[in-house]
This record gives structure tokens, C-alpha cells and sequence, in this order.
């Protein structure tokens, strides 16, 4: 009943974000950005194999200064929502019926909540701010990749759901993980080391992170494109070349060695969070030393 429920939210998700990015595409006419949809397709690719993501675009979105630091999270969000759907309803498939369903959607839906009350948050917050969150994001992603390599993850148990307690815990840390994914701070790491810690299958916690990743990227997104501090063109081209790439890993590649490619992402990843860090530390003594002018009579 419950999986039932959560397949139908998502459904309804994905026709809510499509109506709410449809209509301002097409009232505006929007192009694209070719070099974002082969982003799109090469980070999400990798994503489905199990490499995530938000940092390697974050990454490259602060290289090629494609949008402003304090805009990455949102385009950023809004962008790779529809290929996360994609993954979520592939994953639903292969492990919903495993996983416990109250685990499952109750974390699914504590994400949407989060991800909803996040996205004004992210609008309203400072530059330097934002760019110090998307720092630290940057730099836990960093470490997962590392601690991924060298054998230090959590390597998890065989459960398939978790004690009543646990569960709380877990929804409850789902919810933080929503609102912390509208700065650009992917759930797909955090939520994977947190329910293996507490003896999850690992394989079994990506219906989790992925349908977790559906609710809560259509809630924020359509608060982000209502907000409107998004360019239409990366968003668009994110999606675009995402989706096919997804599909792509999920049924015909499935499985390949990343761990020299995870090593790489590695060193961006810091190396843009070491940028981004200086950036929330310039943009915040630039704030300190700014003398309003006083007016004069």
C-alpha cells in the first residue's frame, strides 16, 4: 500500500515539474546550451554507476562560470531533477519490493518536505553563504569518493528495513538532507554511509536516495522556477542530456571499474572546493569592509 502510494507521488511529481518547466520554456522561447547537455549526459551517467552527481557539476559549473556561485545550486537542481527521476523509477523497479516500505517513504517524502522549505532559503541567503555550504558540500564529496576507493565506506549489512527507532532517525535525517540538497549538497552520499552505518544493504539504499531524489527535486524545483533565478538554457540542456545517459547505464552498460575516474573526480572536487571556500571567504570580507555611505544634509 505504501509503495503504491509513493509510486503515485512520484508520478505526480513528474507531471508537476514537467507542466511548471514547460510553461515557461515555451513563454520564453528558451535555447540551449550545448556544452551543458554533454555535462549532463556525462554526470549523469556516472551517476546511475554510482558516482553521484552534484559535485562534478557543481565543479564544472564553477570552472566555466556558467551561472553565478550563488545560482549552481538551484540550476543545478532544477537541471538534473528529470534524469533522477529516471533513476528513481528504474531503481523503484529492480529493489522496491525488497526494501521496507515504511524506510522507503517515509525517507522519500521527509526528502520533498526538506527539499521544499529549502528552496526559498537558498534565495534568500547570502552569496558567501551559499558559496561556503557548496564548499563544504564539495569537500564531504570529496571525502566519500576517497573513503569509497581505498575500502573505508561503510560496507554495510544485508537488512532490507530497519528497527522502528532507526527508521525515525533515518526520515528524520532525510529531511535535512532535502533542504541541504537546494545548496547543492547531494543526498545520495550522505544517505548511503548514514543506512549502511545502521546496517542497510547498500544495494538496497538507492530506491531510497533515488526516489528520495524524485519528491525532492520536483518540490524545490518548482519553487525555484517560480522564484525565477534560473537560466532556462543549462536547466533544459541538463535534463536533455541526462536522461538518455541514465537509461543508457541503467540497461545496457549496468556496471564498469570507475575507481581510477573516481580518483579524478576526486582531485576537481577538492581542488573546486579549495575555490569556492576562498570565494565565501573574499565575497565575506568584502561584505564586512562595506561602508555604507551616510548621507549628507
Amino acid at each position: 500500500m505504501l509503495i503504491a502510494l509513493l509510486l503515485t507521488a512520484m508520478l505526480l511529481a513528474v507531471l508537476v515539474y514537467a507542466v511548471a518547466l514547460a510553461r515557461v520554456v515555451l513563454a520564453r522561447r528558451v535555447g540551449l546550451n550545448l556544452e551543458a547537455i554533454g555535462l549532463g549526459a556525462v554526470v549523469n551517467f556516472f551517476d546511475t554507476l554510482g558516482i553521484g552527481s552534484f559535485a562534478p557539476t557543481t565543479a564544472w559549473l564553477k570552472f566555466r562560470r556558467l551561472v553565478p556561485d550563488r545560482l549552481i545550486p538551484p540550476n543545478m537542481v532544477v537541471g538534473l531533477t528529470p534524469p533522477a527521476m529516471a533513476e528513481s523509477f528504474i531503481f523503484m523497479n529492480f529493489y522496491a519490493v525488497v526494501v521496507d516500505a515504511l524506510l522507503l517513504a517515509g525517507c522519500a517524502l521527509a526528502m520533498f518536505a526538506g527539499g521544499v522549505l529549502g528552496a526559498p532559503l537558498v534565495a534568500r541567503a547570502r552569496v558567501w553563504i551559499v558559496q561556503l555550504i557548496v564548499a563544504i558540500g564539495l569537500a564531504l564529496a570529496a571525502a566519500a569518493y576517497a573513503m569509497s576507493n581505498l575500502g573505508w565506506f561503510p560496507a554495510g549489512g544485508t537488512a532490507a528495513g530497519l528497527p522502528l527507532g532507526l527508521t525515525l532517525v533515518a526520515i528524520a535525517a532525510s529531511f535535512g538532507f532535502g533542504i541541504l540538497a537546494n545548496f547543492g549538497v547531494g543526498n545520495y552520499a550522505p544517505t548511503m554511509a548514514m543506512l549502511s552505518l545502521m546496517g542497510m544493504d547498500p544495494h538496497l539504499c538507492f530506491p531510497i536516495m533515488a526516489a528520495g531524489a524524485c519528491l525532492m527535486g520536483a518540490g524545490a524545483s518548482v519553487r525555484h522556477i517560480a522564484i525565477g533565478e534560473i537560466d532556462l538554457r543549462i536547466v533544459l540542456a541538463l535534463a536533455i542530456g541526462g536522461i538518455p545517459a541514465v537509461l543508457v547505464a541503467a540497461f545496457i552498460v549496468k556496471e564498469m571499474p570507475i575507481d581510477i575516474l573516481r580518483w579524478l573526480v576526486f582531485v576537481v572536487v577538492v581542488y573546486a572546493s579549495a575555490i569556492m571556500f576562498r570565494a565565501a571567504y573574499l565575497c565575506r570580507q568584502a561584505e564586512r569592509t562595506d561602508v555604507s555611505p551616510v548621507a549628507v544634509s
